[in-house]
């Protein structure tokens, strides 16, 4: 079977649009109703009001909650006027992390993504089939298996960047998308044929390039009929049918057992507790796409903002270029982990109280959805001194953050399954990036919001020099 034999097959399309009908954006469905007065305070403005000052301006309204309300506040968000309590103590969120997951559910509060990653998504499972499922994908990214990643993303890496315009102004988040992209296809989904890449190439990047207006339609399954929603439907129909085709023809490789992809990898995975059992082609699929958009614009908004932000500095670009001329590894990384820090992609981490909880000091109801504000809590002078100041260093040494203050791939059993991953993509792309080139920031630029990740409103603007 070929990827372009499968366009007549009949059942791709019903698969989507099953998920469609089925998977519900609304996390708190099946939940009893919080009343207010067990909360902590809040704004009283409308939810919708609410839900949009969270979405699209949460870089100010994190902090303008934190000045008006202290350590906890409570928003509340459409449909249904669901509430939100945010914490902003490292205490309160290691309480958070290491709270029982059969109480603190983390997939309802991410169901918003239910209609796009589908309902085997680590992100939106729990309790036992969470478990299950993180069993079967972790050895995909464990030490053994990333290093044998790293050669191929080092190689995705050189392509890119060798081809980068010298001396005139650029978006480096285009380019660092266009690579992240590319590793994605390569390396997670294994793809290398040319004319395959280029039919999955544009219904990856429509996926990704959401406004947050798309999101929150999901709350509404009538728009779905129309412009934009109807457009997302119809690019998720194109996806489907060729990932689906793609892990059909995977199953059958006569080269399988060989081959060091991800996916490849995922193909062969059983739980070792239950013989000859493994993800079948929906989990596939669905673990497939929360990778891509866990790890496609989060890594490359990360890295765009680690040019800019050493291409500032002459000191830091001589320090960065020593790095990757020497394998500092050490340093590469923390040079990622300080532009996570300072520039977070994700605004927060959330968990769903299943049954009654206390937090922080609040007695909290079953059906409070509750986490930690990651951008609050990069940006607190009591967690980092001089926080707006880019600062490599922090982790180096014997006192680098908590993982209760630095937190851009969450805690607990609910970490990012990607973290080292995208640490290790991101310290090699680094790497070809400084042996490379003399690089500065043009101009200033600052976070917007891009469906559920915040990206560089300008495109980090560099500049290249051949060294």
């Amino acid at each position: 079977m070929t990827i372009e034999a499968d366009r007549t097959t009949p059942d791709t399309r019903e698969l989507t649009m099953r998920r469609f009908r089925h998977t519900s954006v609304v996390g708190g469905r099946g939940l009893p109703a919080v009343p207010v007065d067990a909360l902590p305070p809040g704004p009283r403005w409308p939810a919708i009001v609410q839900t949009v000052a969270l979405m699209r301006f949460r870089h100010q309204f994190h902090p303008w909650l934190h000045r008006r309300y202290g350590d906890a506040y409570t928003v509340n968000l459409v449909p249904g006027g669901r509430p939100l309590v945010l914490f902003t103590r490292p205490e309160v969120t290691k309480e958070i992390f290491a709270g029982d997951p059969e109480v603190f559910h983390a997939g309802k509060g991410n169901a918003v993504l239910g209609p796009i990653m589908g309902e085997h998504s680590l992100l939106l499972q729990d309790g036992g089939e969470h478990h299950r499922a993180r069993k079967l994908l972790m050895p995909a990214f464990l030490g053994h298996a990333l290093r044998g990643y790293r050669s191929m993303v080092a190689e995705v890496a050189a392509a890119e960047v060798e081809g980068w315009p010298e001396d005139q102004p650029f978006r480096a988040l285009e380019r660092m998308n266009a690579l992240t992209l590319e590793v994605i296809l390569r390396v997670v989904f294994g793809v290398t044929d040319e004319q395959r890449l280029a039919r999955l190439r544009p219904a990856v990047n429509r996926t990704v390039e959401i406004s947050p207006a798309i999101l929150l339609g999901w709350a509404y399954p009538r728009l779905q009929r129309l412009g934009p929603w109807r457009r997302t439907v119809e690019n998720q129909v194109e996806l489907d049918r060729l990932m689906y085709a793609e892990i059909r023809e995977r199953r059958g490789a006569a080269d399988l057992a060989e081959r060091s992809d991800v996916l490849s990898r995922l193909l062969a995975a059983t739980d070792p507790d239950e013989p000859g059992s493994g993800l079948d082609d929906t989990e596939l699929r669905d673990q497939l796409v929360t990778l891509l958009l866990a790890g496609h614009e989060t890594t490359a908004s990360a890295l765009s903002w680690a040019l800019v932000e050493v291409g500032r500095s002459a000191d830091l670009l001589a320090r960065t270029q020593r790095a990757a001329d020497e394998g500092d590894d050490a340093w590469l990384e923390a040079v990622l982990k300080e532009s996570m820090r300072l520039h977070p992609i994700i605004p927060m981490v959330v968990r769903t109280l299943m049954a009654p909880a206390t937090v922080g000091g609040w007695d909290l109801p079953a059906g409070t959805t509750v986490g930690p504000s990651i951008i609050m809590s990069h940006q607190q002078e009591s967690n980092f001194a001089d926080p707006e100041v880019f600062r490599p260093e922090r982790f180096l040494g014997d006192d680098v953050p908590a993982l209760t203050v630095w937190i851009p791939f969450g805690g607990g059993v609910r970490r990012c399954i990607g973290a080292g991953f995208s640490l290790m993509e991101g310290v090699e792309v680094l790497r070809e990036v400084f042996r490379r080139y003399d690089v500065g920031a043009v101009g200033h630029d600052v976070p917007k919001v891009r469906n559920i990740t915040s990206v560089p409103r300008r495109g980090a603007r560099v500049r290249v020099r051949r060294r």
